[in-house]
């Protein structure tokens, strides 16, 4: 008897993979495994496994990913300071790189022919999937259904998944739901009414923020440990990345910190307008540019700020694992052994503030910057500094 080929599907549970799966089992002659990278989405294990093997799914993986997401992949990103077109912290284009590595090793551990995604053909994503595929499994197949299938709209999905008994969710207003991207990190919120740029986005499709103006009138305070450029712990405490994410997620969310609306340019040439939330990561960041301004020379401050949007682009782009993204993660942690100490934040409806930075590094010199006479610096050599750069003007 022949033995049947296979596929690892990325497998979410929801709408889109159902319909993906049964696609696969309708289309392929292959047995379809359901692979689920736990990244901290909001998930329910049992329910996942009960879709698929309604489907016919005989092996359901679930793999929990979130530690090695935070400190392989957010961290490294945080201490780069990307952000892409000035405001959009990477949370889902930062998430595709890890999913698609393990799902290739899924895919490897099983001898499977090919892996699919559910990415749509006008979206970002298939791009980031399919570069990570190709880097950590370059002979493997790859199936793009919304590219080559003859459902070309959100109707035609949810009529066939209809035809095939799969469940259609609603969202809180009864309707189909919108186009949600959720991990540790972010979430983020597509399409609908948002699709129109002059629409505001309604209240109820924030899912881990609360708005400013419904935000407690009391401040709440956190500080930030660190270690070689990442956070080891809070308030003194050590915790695990995805222990120190999670919690931050909470504070700033329900302090009305991290909403973003974006109207972004999108790899493949079409602008989209996106919702994100990222509470957590909205806080690292402003502490971490904190912690680099007590413990980093000006020449490594500013080396980095003039990669950034090269970095990001690179993210967002899908090039986690290109030899560019790399060589400037090279220069990002150049001297991240120095940028050690805490800071705290003062959290206030939709506001930070830094409340106090503490290192016990020697870059920031309170002798040096005291308005009271010294004799650490000498103020004759500035007159000599101005006259040289006067030359430049000409």
């Amino acid at each position: 008897m022949k033995k049947q080929k296979r596929i690892v599907l990325a497998y979410s549970g929801g709408l889109d993979t159902s319909i993906i799966l049964k696609w696969l089992q309708e289309n392929y002659d292959a047995e379809v495994i359901a692979y689920t990278a736990d990244v901290g989405q909001e998930m329910d294990r049992k329910k996942i496994t009960k879709n698929a093997k309604k489907l016919g799914v005989k092996k359901v993986i679930i793999q929990d990913l979130k530690n090695i997401f935070v400190k392989d992949y957010v961290y490294p990103m945080i201490r780069g300071h990307a952000l892409y077109e000035g405001v959009y912290l990477l949370g889902t284009s930062i998430a595709r790189p890890l999913i698609a590595k393990d799902q290739i090793r899924v895919a490897k551990k099983f001898n499977a022919y090919a892996v699919s995604h559910g990415s749509t053909g006008k979206g970002n994503d298939q791009v980031r999937f399919e570069l990570g595929y190709h880097y950590f499994g370059p002979k493997i197949k790859i199936i793009a259904p919304w590219r080559i299938w003859k459902l070309k709209s959100r109707t035609d999905l949810i009529n066939y998944a209809k035809k095939h008994g799969i469940p259609i969710p609603k969202d809180k207003k009864g309707a189909p739901p919108f186009s949600v991207d959720d991990n540790l990190f972010h979430t983020s919120t597509e399409g609908k009414v948002l699709e129109n740029p002059k629409n505001s986005a309604p209240e109820f499709i924030f899912q881990r923020t609360t708005s400013p103006e419904k935000a407690p009138n009391k401040a709440s305070f956190i500080t930030i440990n660190y270690k070689n450029g990442d956070p080891v712990g809070l308030n003194g405490k050590k915790l695990s990345p995805a222990k120190v994410l999670d919690k931050l997620n909470e504070l700033a969310g329900k302090n009305g910190i991290g909403r973003v609306d974006l109207v972004e340019n999108r790899f493949i040439g079409i602008k989209s307008r996106g919702v994100y939330e990222t509470p957590g990561g909205t806080l690292l960041l402003v502490a971490h540019r904190a912690i680099e301004s007590v413990t980093l020379d000006k020449d490594t401050m500013h080396k980095k700020d003039k990669v950034m949007p090269r970095y990001a682009e690179l993210v967002y782009n899908g090039y986690w694992y290109s030899k560019e993204r790399f060589k400037l993660q090279k220069i990002v942690d150049l001297k991240r052994n120095k940028v050690n100490g805490s800071i705290k934040l003062k959290l206030y409806k939709g506001n930070i503030t830094i409340q106090s930075r503490q290192t016990s590094s020697n870059a920031y010199s309170m002798k040096k910057v005291s308005f009271e006479e010294n004799k650490t610096f000498n103020k004759s050599n500035v007159e000599r500094f101005i006259n040289f750069h006067k030359k430049k003007l000409r």
